[in-house]
């Protein structure tokens, strides 16, 4: 994975909109965005900045700065989004932010910015583009993961074969996902049912040829048993496959960065000791 020091770009709101119901999507610009290294991984993100109220930060902001002078219960609270897309000759930048009313940071954040507010980021990071050898394409993820299946789509080489398997909570939160692949899409609403329980699910039904390139990220639990299904069970092989928790149920994203280490290598023995087995 590739990312960009920790560089704080400032911007400001040029547009909000509203694709789904649960989605916010924001577009925004500024001066800083020129030269921006977006582009070369269809699961490019950023983190946004939310200062810690009452903390005086220095001006211009500076991350290193401020983790070497301010405690940590100070330093600026960081969350992860994809960019769903970068214009750079309009100057633009859109991220889509999921938004389930009061609950969580980000979200109650995109819903009461209006254009012309300040956006404070790091990044980008990436790591992960479809393979343009791969016999066939799999597509896997909750809404967190939507944007990055949007942008691993529309980079498919024409008519490449993609599989693309993604859990909302209803119908209504379906959007247009244009490729020039040749794709099977489902929609998978969750309804009443755990997170991932229907993708999980749906990719065990799956036929499984060889030759696939796979991303799969969303809730960590369902990312773990995919990540055994298609590691262990059908031998796709570590290079051939990106797979990471975006996010975890009951635990904050500082509770679930700080323990993403251990889950990994937790994971990466069940498997090795699957594998001996």
């Amino acid at each position: 994975m590739t990312e960009r020091p920790k560089q704080v770009t400032s911007t400001h709101v040029v547009r909000i909109g509203r694709p789904t119901p649960h989605v916010i999507r924001l577009v925004l610009g500024g001066d800083e965005l020129a030269g921006l290294p977006v582009g070369e991984f269809a699961d490019q993100y950023i983190k946004f900045l939310f200062p810690v109220p009452g903390a005086v930060y220095p001006d211009p902001i500076d991350l290193a700065t401020i983790r070497r002078d301010l405690p940590s219960t100070q330093w600026p609270r960081l969350r992860a989004y994809t960019v769903r897309a970068f214009d750079a000759q309009a100057g633009e930048l859109t991220v889509d932010v999921v938004y389930h009313g009061d609950e969580g940071l980000a979200g109650p954040w995109a819903a009461a910015l209006r254009p012309g507010d300040p956006v404070r980021f790091v990044g980008p990071g990436g790591a992960y583009s479809p393979s343009p050898d791969a016999d066939w394409h799999l597509l896997v993820g909750d809404e967190s993961a939507l944007p990055a299946i949007a942008v691993a789509l529309e980079r498919l080489p024409a008519g490449a074969p993609a599989t693309v398997l993604v859990e909302i909570s209803d119908p209504a939160e379906e959007q247009p996902l244009p490729s020039p692949g040749q794709v099977r899409l489902t929609w998978l609403h969750r309804d009443d049912r755990p997170v991932g329980e229907a993708l999980v699910a749906a990719v065990r039904a799956l036929d499984f040829p060889p030759g696939v390139h796979a991303f799969v990220h969303g809730e960590a639990t369902f990312v773990r048993e995919l990540r055994r299904l298609l590691r262990v069970e059908r031998g796709v092989p570590r290079e051939r496959l990106s797979i990471s928790g975006y996010w975890r149920r009951g635990v904050n994203d500082e509770g679930w960065r700080a323990s993403k280490a251990d889950w990994n290598r937790q994971i990466e023995a069940e498997e090795s000791t699957a594998t001996l087995g």
